[in-house]
């Protein structure tokens, strides 16, 4: 059985998107997106609460607005996790920037020397302290954010698996590898818990609103 409730690690996905409007929780499907930077020189325009329930053909979904979880709320839940981002491809690398400028603990894993490498070096992250090998990172998170490409996740999955242990969370921006488990062989283990955090456009989207103070929905 997991630790971590579906609610709790909804209110990382928000984090990791960032500035975005709302979420939505329903009982077999997470649509998350994120609050806004705790930087100072960010400052977003909340919007007035809205719905707090959404009716999708007759499944009712929860309504968390970022206005709901400001950054002191969501560190403080998150202060003793490690959030394992696994690929610095486009929503990678903006979900992984966007995690470290609103103060969560957050550490990169990717292949040393390999392609991303050296733009994570350029983008701040510290070999040794968090930037990592996969392997290495993988070992040290609590929440998994498995954001290879489709092939990545096909191929890595034998590697990854063995590290999500009991109360661990794996986090995805799309759920085609798990959905189409037939075919790319990602199969959770029962005792964690999964999450999708999909927003409506590229990591490079992502990251742009983020810098405005703006936000993306996602689904």
């Amino acid at each position: 059985m997991a630790s971590r409730s579906i609610m709790r690690t909804a209110r990382l996905a928000r984090t990791a998107v960032a500035g975005a409007r709302k979420v939505s929780v329903s009982r077999n499907v997470l649509s998350a997106t994120a609050l806004p930077a705790a930087s100072a020189a960010i400052k977003p325009a909340f919007q007035t609460r809205g719905l707090k329930t959404l009716d999708f053909g007759g499944t009712i979904e929860n309504v968390i607005e970022r206005s709901d979880y400001p950054p002191e709320k969501y560190q403080e839940i998150f202060k003793d996790d490690t959030l394992c981002m696994l690929g610095y491809g486009t929503q990678g690398r903006g979900q992984a920037l966007n995690l470290r400028d609103n103060g969560m603990n957050v550490i990169v894993g990717i292949r040393e020397n390999g392609g991303s490498w050296q733009k994570a070096l350029d983008d701040g992250w510290v070999p040794g302290k968090n930037l990592f090998n996969i392997d290495d990172a993988l070992s040290k998170g609590s929440v998994i954010m498995y954001l290879l490409s489709d092939a990545g996740q096909k191929l890595a999955w034998d590697q990854v698996k063995p590290h999500l242990t009991a109360g661990k969370t794996l986090y995805v921006s799309h759920g085609f590898s798990v959905v189409f488990r037939e075919d790319s062989g990602v199969v959770p283990p029962a005792d964690i818990d999964v999450v999708l955090c999909a927003p409506k456009g590229s990591g490079t989207t992502v990251r742009n609103l983020f810098l405005e103070g703006r936000g993306i929905n996602g689904s």
